[in-house]
């Protein structure tokens, strides 16, 4: 009987050690199959300008493709659809996935951070992040046999003039090249981009519903003397085709559209170019949900890491040493967490000495997802003996964001957060959300004064014209680019809020002659006027929202000034042809904002035509 029961057990134990050495095995081949097909690589860590790259290898070999997105920070549509394409599995073929090029700049929400990293794949001089990254970029290149470059332009493009809105000018809904045709000088071999393209607009637009929203062929002519677009050669897809022989688009989606719509034209765009290469994938889903942090694990003064929820407030000590390992949240990819007033854009794996209340906020790419607070001081649930987490103290006013109106329109913006202003907008600062109550608060924009007869330094609810009403020598440089706003409550700062300014300039005026040619005209340029001795303004273009107070005018070199009027007529019957020009005549074309010049251009009269018909 003993020994019946020890064979039992023996044939228990050996059925126990085959199953385990079986998952293992399954576990390690997974894992193997995972490497063969996927494999991420991440360059400059720690840094604010982290660079995740994904290869996706297919079971059967092929062509390799690859997608850039978040070139430029503002264009959400690109690196979210990008983004959705790191977790293939390809049947065939090839991707390299780099969602978040300019990682930096997208945190920001800004177009570029020191210069536009899509103009930096020429010769460049500048040692900066953006050219480290474009270093890399370079290389992958050289690994791929397609570029797509995805962005969202302004817009809907159009071969011809529609609307100030849909036009040759506008970029968005396009699928964008640098030649209809290229040869590549090391092969000989003839790329057909235009081709290529038109395949694949016909592709998509078949499963695009409104007409108004189809894509076309954009044919940029980059290498063309009378090319509109000569910037781009210094751009990723211009260095692609003609360094690297390959061809290379960029696929923009309007700014004008859903972001959900736009990820989808994305997507449709994408996967019509991997078809073309016979790249076989599984499509994406999109996912929209609301980003959503759910707690950070942060370590203070090197203990053990403690979990920290969305809301809590973390207590410690003056000087204490705070460092995020980890963000949990709904996403798992372009997560990013900011000790406002400390670090950099992106704390996370950074030790650093707190030595005030501040707040922690967790982005997904630009979206704040959520806050946890440090604050200073024991609570009641202790944890060691410098650290506690609890709800946030009422005990003193706190600054979590300001509540302000540019040009009207009502914006939230988080504490110690930047605000992008074109000198000459409107801004008021409405309020202070936080805790406590924001009466025994002080809000001060630095540089300008409320209520000159009675200046208490409170300047809520005024309306500021910037072009005007702030003082140069009190802006952070002196230059009046950079001004600050100042939260204090007693005489402890609580809040600061940065002002960050650009000049109004003229991106370009058209305009309609006699013949009814359309003219592109930008600052500096002459324009002609033929014998019928009229034009029409068609569309004026500024870095202005909407164009607020944007006014364009007939000017003289004396002190004649007469508004034009869009696509009115503007007739010349008294101007005095030929002979000796009069120091007031009508000699250029001004646009102005608020006596702020953004653009000049310059006129040449033709002599009028008298003669019978």
């Amino acid at each position: 009987m003993l020994e019946g029961k020890n064979n039992m057990r023996r044939s228990f134990g050996f059925y126990i050690n085959f199953i385990f050495f079986l998952v293992l095995f399954v576990v390690q081949l997974c894992s193997s199959v995972n490497a063969q097909t996927r494999r991420h690589t991440l360059f400059f860590e720690g840094t604010d300008y982290e660079l995740n790259v994904y290869r996706i290898y297919g079971k059967e070999p092929g062509k390799t493709m690859l997608l850039i997105g978040g070139i430029q920070g503002d264009e959400p549509g690109g690196f979210l659809s990008a983004d959705r394409y790191a977790d293939f599995f390809l049947a065939r073929g090839n991707l390299i996935v780099v969602p978040r090029a300019n990682f930096h700049s997208i945190v920001l929400y800004q177009r570029q951070i020191n210069e536009d990293m899509n103009r930096k794949f020429a010769e460049d001089n500048h040692n900066n992040y953006e050219s480290k990254v474009v270093v890399i970029l370079k290389k992958l290149i050289e690994e791929s046999d397609c570029l797509l470059n995805l962005h969202d332009g302004s817009g809907f493009f159009s071969e011809e003039w529609k609307s100030p809105d849909i036009n040759p000018k506008k970029y968005g809904q396009s699928i964008i090249a640098d030649n209809s045709i290229c040869v590549n000088q090391k092969t000989g071999q003839t790329i057909n981009l235009k081709e290529m393209a038109k395949n694949v607009i016909e592709t998509i637009n078949k499963k695009i519903k409104k007409p108004e929203h189809h894509f076309h062929f954009n044919n940029h002519k980059t290498d063309c003397k009378s090319s509109l677009h000569k910037e781009q050669r210094k751009s990723a897809t211009y260095y692609a085709l003609n360094q690297c022989g390959i061809p290379a688009f960029g696929i923009e989606t309007s700014k004008s559209l859903p972001l959900e719509m736009k990820i989808r034209h994305h997507n449709l765009g994408i996967n019509a170019f991997m078809d073309i290469f016979n790249i076989i994938p599984e499509n994406p889903g999109i996912n929209l949900d609301q980003p959503k942090l759910h707690y950070l694990v942060i370590s203070v003064n090197d203990s053990l890491p403690i979990v920290v929820k969305d809301g809590q407030s973390i207590y410690i000590n003056h000087g204490d040493n705070v460092e995020i390992s980890h963000i949990d949240a709904n996403y798992d990819r372009g997560l990013s967490a900011d000790i406002l007033g400390y670090g950099t854009i992106n704390d996370v794996g950074k030790n650093i000495t707190i030595t005030g209340t501040a707040r922690i906020v967790a982005r997904k790419d630009y979206h704040p997802c959520g806050s946890v607070f440090i604050e200073l001081g024991q609570s009641r649930k202790k944890l060691n003996k410098s650290v506690s987490i609890g709800e946030s103290s009422s005990e003193v006013p706190s600054c979590r964001f300001f509540k302000t109106k540019i040009n009207g329109i009502e914006r939230i913006i988080p504490n110690f957060g930047h605000i992008q202003l074109v000198k000459g907008d409107s801004f008021e600062i409405i309020d202070i959300i936080g805790t406590g109550d924001p009466s025994d608060l002080v809000v001060n924009v630095k540089g300008y004064t409320g209520n000159p007869e009675n200046n208490t330094g409170e300047d809520r609810g005024f309306a500021i014209n910037t072009a005007t009403d702030l003082w140069k020598r009190y802006s952070l440089n002196k230059k009046g680019q950079h001004y600050h706003v100042d939260v204090t409550y007693g005489k402890k700062q609580i809040g600061k809020l940065f002002l960050d300014f650009e000049e109004p300039v003229l991106n370009y005026l058209l305009l309609s002659s006699g013949d009814d040619k359309l003219n592109y005209l930008v600052s500096g340029d002459t324009f002609q006027i033929g014998m019928d001795n009229f034009f029409k303004l068609i569309d004026v273009s500024t870095n202005v929202a909407e164009n607020k107070s944007v006014k364009t005018f007939m000017a003289g070199q004396g002190h004649l000034k007469k508004l034009i009027k869009k696509s009115e007529p503007f007739l010349l019957d008294d101007f005095p042809y030929g002979g000796k020009r009069r120091k007031d005549d009508y000699d250029r074309i001004v646009v102005e904002r608020d006596n702020i010049l953004l653009g000049v251009i310059y006129l040449n009269f033709t002599q009028r035509n008298n003669s019978g018909g």
